[in-house]
């Protein structure tokens, strides 16, 4: 059989990105995937005869002009996006915001606050916008994202002017942006800020690389929707997307061994062997040295940033059709104590399906440290996952009752089911944790690890977010297409 240009293993959304890229330059490619059905962490399944996301239901790039929607438009994909409003509400002890399509609302809400510092709440928000202006330029733009050619070094000096705002804040913590602004003592805006950061860039607003958490406080405003009927429904056009130009996707193949066969690639298979010029990898780095048999350093010290990160603790439900009288998606956060972490059911994300399907789905989500998780004796782990999990069903109770009355069906899913269904390591979600420091800039470049072998997901940059992710996935596409022997023009 003839050797395949690539292999993309893992149907992840960086992976389908990289396949999409490299097919449409011409490359032979096939695509590798555990499970039944693609999208790995953003992915729709089916248990009991009904239909659940994996996890969260808020997807940004969906904007005119934005990737998703110029792949939705070229190869018209049978994905709706509905452009709710309000798209979420953070509810706590006496405080509930409402976050619509009109900024300006959020702003007011929270001046019309007792305590609210105006002035300085006007000057970091002007300056969040800056920035944000500055980022996501970048992502709606990824010619401008690395491998950096001559002609996107050329518009990087021509835009030097515009990168100002960000010299204030690289290298400092949002939390002392906020101290700047006389806002660290504005509790409402903290609670917000800390629930944001913690399912985006995965850590406390106080920890968090002030541009990374800059950026993600418009996330709501970037093209984010509701993709109806699961985001499943994307991530199977484009399957068929990479299809059409002569890729072979192969669901249900777990990828058990990766080795060098000469100047190629040997992945080993449930189904058999493939033979590929390169490798790309939609895996965390752990599991990439478990493919391989040994990590190589480089491999290892990209994965020790995750020893620190977390893994998910989930209740996945089924409500009446009346639950609530909106036919749109519904998406809730809930912090139940603002002076405790937001982990462990403390803070949790809800998301209600459409109406489409009569009754509604609704994901909920939580962190979980892995450290802690651990450290625990097996014996205790399914403890300590059972009370995070009644923990969150006390937190709907008190905060969502109009959902949490209406339940007819559970599932519930901890870390060590994301590990068995996606082979995550320690069922590890949402990245590399973006607290301060200069290093999360190194990574921009990833190091060669091994000739041939790249890696894309939520660990690997831009990373977080399922439209990031993707965006490394093309990325990576351009640096294999580059380096390749074969001709992929």
């Amino acid at each position: 059989m003839q050797p395949y240009d690539v292999a993309v293993i893992g149907a992840g959304f960086g992976g389908l990105a990289a396949a999409l890229r490299l097919a449409e330059r011409g490359a032979r490619v096939v695509v590798l995937e555990t499970l039944r059905y693609p999208g790995g962490c953003a992915s729709t399944f089916t248990r009991d005869g009904r239909r659940f996301e994996s996890g969260a239901t808020l997807f940004s790039g969906l904007g005119p002009g934005q990737l998703f929607a110029r792949w939705i438009e070229r190869y018209g994909l049978d994905v709706q996006v509905d452009w709710i409003d309000p798209i979420a509400e953070l509810r706590a002890p006496g405080l509930r915001l409402v976050v619509g399509r009109d900024r300006e609302a959020l702003i007011q809400q929270l001046e019309a606050l007792p305590g609210c510092p105006t002035d300085g709440l006007r000057r970091f928000l002007a300056r969040q916008r800056r920035v944000a202006d500055v980022l996501w330029t970048l992502l709606d733009d990824p010619d401008l994202l690395p491998p950096l050619d001559l002609r996107a070094l050329a518009r990087h000096a021509l835009r030097t002017p515009s990168y100002l705002p960000l010299l204030g804040v690289v290298g400092r913590s949002l939390g002392a942006l906020l101290r700047a602004d006389g806002l660290d003592g504005f509790a409402p805006l903290v609670t917000y800020l800390d629930a944001l950061c913690q399912i985006t860039v995965q850590c406390s607003s106080a920890e968090a690389e002030a541009p990374f958490a800059l950026g993600t406080m418009d996330y709501w405003y970037r093209g984010t929707g509701h993709v109806r009927g699961g985001i499943g429904r994307l991530a199977w056009g484009l399957v068929e997307a990479i299809r059409s130009h002569g890729g072979d996707v192969r669901l249900a193949s777990r990828v058990r061994h990766i080795e060098r066969d000469g100047e190629a690639w040997r992945v080993v298979t449930r189904n058999g062997p493939v033979t590929a010029g390169e490798v790309v990898a939609n895996l965390l780095p752990q599991n990439v040295g478990w493919l391989l048999g040994a990590a190589p350093p480089a491999l290892s010290r990209l994965a020790a940033p995750l020893a620190d990160g977390w893994g998910a603790c989930m209740l996945y439900l089924v409500v009446r059709g009346d639950a609530v009288a909106s036919p749109d998606a519904h998406h809730v956060q809930v912090v139940q104590d603002p002076s405790a972490p937001f982990v462990e059911g403390n803070h949790f994300f809800c998301s209600m399906s459409d109406a489409s399907e009569g009754e509604r789905r609704v994901t909920v989500s939580t962190h979980v440290p892995l450290a802690r998780l651990r450290a625990l004796a097996p014996e205790g782990r399914g403890a300590y996952v059972a009370d995070v999990q009644q923990h969150v069903r006390d937190g709907l109770r008190r905060h969502v009752p109009e959902w949490s009355d209406a339940v007819v069906h559970e599932l519930t899913a901890s870390p060590r089911t994301f590990a068995r269904f996606t082979g995550r390591a320690e069922g590890c979600v949402g990245g590399i944790p973006r607290r301060q420091g200069l290093g999360h800039y190194l990574a921009m470049w990833p190091p060669s690890m091994v000739p041939g072998l790249h890696l894309v997901g939520d660990t690997m940059f831009p990373g977080q977010s399922t439209l990031a992710a993707a965006l490394g996935g093309c990325r990576t596409a351009e640096r294999v297409a580059l380096a390749s022997r074969a001709r992929l023009s």
